[in-house]
C-alpha cells in the first residue's frame, strides 16, 4: 500500500523559501528522522533510543492515518534541499478548539554548525501553515534548557519568551528549566471560528 502524501487539513501541500521547501513527511525519510532522534535525545521528549521497527510501526500506524483526518494531533514534514531530507518537524499537540500548536524541529546532526539559519528557514515556512493555511492564533516551542543559541534564533524571528518553569525535568542528575516561547497570529484576523 502506498504512504500518503497529501494532509486532508491542508490547502497547500508544499512551502518554499529560497533552495529549502517543507512537504508532508515523506516514508522514505523515517529511517534518517529516527537517526536524527537518536543522536539528538538529549533535548527530545523521547524515552529511548529508536530502533528500525519502532520507526515503521510509528509511520505505519500514527503518521499515516494523520494525513486523512480533518484534525490531526500533528501536521509533519520533510525539510527538503534538492531534494534531499536535511531535517524533520511540523505542528504537534495541535489544539483546534483554542487554535494553537506546539512547534517541533530536528534537523540532521551533521548541519548543528548552520543550527539558527535552518531554524529561522524552517520557522518561516511553517507559519504560513499555521497561520495563512489553518489559521491558528499561536505557535509555541517547549524546548528544555539545554541550548541557548535555541533562544537567539526564535527571538530573531519575532518569538517572545513567555513563560519558564523553573527545575522541570531531570537532566544528568540536575534539575533543568524548561523555556516556552510564542508567536501570534498578527495577520489582523478576528473572527476564528
Amino acid at each position: 500500500m502506498k504512504f500518503p502524501n497529501k494532509y486532508k487539513c491542508l490547502k497547500n501541500q508544499s512551502f518554499e523559501k529560497g533552495k529549502y521547501k517543507i512537504v508532508p513527511v515523506r516514508y522514505k525519510d523515517r529511517f534518517d528522522i529516527m537517526k536524527w532522534r537518536n543522536d539528538q535525545i538529549y533535548h527530545l521528549r523521547q524515552e529511548k533510543l529508536l530502533t528500525k521497527d519502532d520507526q515503521n510501526q510509528y509511520f505505519n500506524l500514527i503518521i499515516k492515518n494523520l494525513f486523512s483526518e480533518h484534525f490531526p494531533k500533528q501536521i509533519l514534514f520533510s525539510y527538503i534541499k534538492n531534494n534531499i531530507c536535511i531535517g524533520y518537524g511540523g505542528l504537534v499537540h495541535i489544539n483546534w478548539k483554542d487554535k494553537n500548536a506546539e512547534i517541533s524541529f530536528i534537523m540532521n546532526t551533521d548541519l548543528e554548525n548552520n543550527f539558527k539559519f535552518h531554524w529561522e528557514t524552517f520557522l518561516n515556512m511553517l507559519e504560513k501553515v499555521a497561520f495563512e493555511d489553518i489559521i491558528l492564533k499561536k505557535v509555541f516551542t517547549y524546548a528544555f534548557d539545554l541550548r541557548p543559541h535555541l533562544y537567539v534564533a526564535l527571538e530573531k524571528c519575532g518569538y517572545i519568551k513567555e513563560a519558564e518553569l523553573k527545575e522541570h525535568f531531570l537532566f544528568e542528575k540536575k534539575f533543568k528549566s524548561v523555556v516556552i516561547h510564542s508567536k501570534f497570529n498578527t495577520n489582523g484576523i478576528r473572527n476564528f471560528s
